[in-house]
This record gives structure tokens, C-alpha cells and sequence, in this order.
């Protein structure tokens, strides 16, 4: 047997599942806009620990070139 649902209550359900569902996608919006804030300096670090590299390799090419003069 089939039992009849009060529309009153269907109306609430609808209204559980929307604000469920709004909940899930602003969850997951803020949790991947602060994993990109987290990694975004550990990119940064990364950088400037190549140009860090860079810097001394030419440093030390400065030096090489001026004890041959």
C-alpha cells in the first residue's frame, strides 16, 4: 500500500535537500580556497629558492671570471 505524503511536509523535505546540498557546495568552495592559500607559499618558497640558486651559481661565475683576470 502506498502511503500519502502531506504536501506541507514534501515542501520541507524539498527545503532540507537544498539547504543540505547549499551546505556541501560552500563547504567544499572554502575548503579548496584555503588548500590554494596553503600551497600558494609553499609555490612562492619554491620560487625564490630557485632564484636563490640561480644567484649564487652567477655569484660564483663572477668570482671564477675576476680570479682569471
Amino acid at each position: 500500500m502506498q502511503s500519502v505524503q502531506d504536501p506541507n511536509q514534501s515542501r520541507v523535505d524539498n527545503l532540507n535537500n537544498v539547504i543540505s546540498e547549499a551546505g556541501k557546495h560552500f563547504r567544499n568552495e572554502k575548503k579548496a580556497y584555503w588548500k590554494s592559500k596553503i600551497e600558494e607559499p609553499e609555490a612562492i618558497s619554491k620560487i625564490k629558492t630557485i632564484r636563490n640558486l640561480y644567484r649564487d651559481i652567477n655569484d660564483l661565475r663572477r668570482v671564477a671570471s675576476l680570479e682569471m683576470i
